[in-house]
């Protein structure tokens, strides 16, 4: 291959490094055809990029990303796929719903909100991590529980004042 285009190469894959949010690093060597493309369509449902990259190559866009990677590099061995994807852990639940057919893909490492988790027995770690828009969802509902049991208490009486001291003179501490 010709210096240009694996420049281009490592440029087109720190685009992608730069673009998402969150970086899986598997192995999905031994898969045949039919996972590989089953993989691959479950990737594209659930948004997140699927690339097969050259160890060299990979390691060489991840030293030009602003990210840092330095403790993945221990794990570009072999035969190295990425997952990417903008939520931190849709890649993990894609893998743990894949594992329950076939014993791939292997997790070496993930780089996920600004961290760095190495090895396959952090999977279920990644998989209970929760995505922004979940987390904001439950303030959401923590903030918006004690105004439901205000609105609550007053809606029991009958709208009344007698029924608002009734119902919480009766309300155990």
């Amino acid at each position: 291959m010709k210096k240009e285009d694996k420049n281009q190469l490592i440029e087109s894959l720190q685009a992608l490094i730069d673009e998402y949010a969150h970086i899986y690093v598997t192995d999905i060597e031994g898969l045949n055809a039919t996972s590989s493309s089953n993989l691959r369509r479950e990737s594209y449902k659930n948004q997140i990029k699927l690339v097969v990259a050259k160890n060299a190559l990979l390691r060489k866009a991840m030293d030009r990303s602003e990210k840092s990677f330095d403790e993945l590099y221990g794990v570009l061995k072999g035969n190295t796929s990425i997952m990417l994807s903008n939520t931190g852990n849709a890649p993990a639940l894609l893998i743990k719903t894949l594992r329950k057919k076939s014993d791939k893909p292997v997790l070496k490492g993930a780089y996920v909100e600004e961290s760095i988790y190495i090895g396959d027995h952090q999977l279920d770690a990644l998989a209970s991590i929760k995505s922004r828009e979940e987390l904001i969802g439950d303030i959401v509902l923590l903030l918006q529980s004690p105004a439901k049991n205000v609105l609550s208490a007053l809606q029991s009486g009958g709208n009344t004042i007698a029924g608002l001291v009734k119902t919480l003179s009766e309300r155990p501490e």
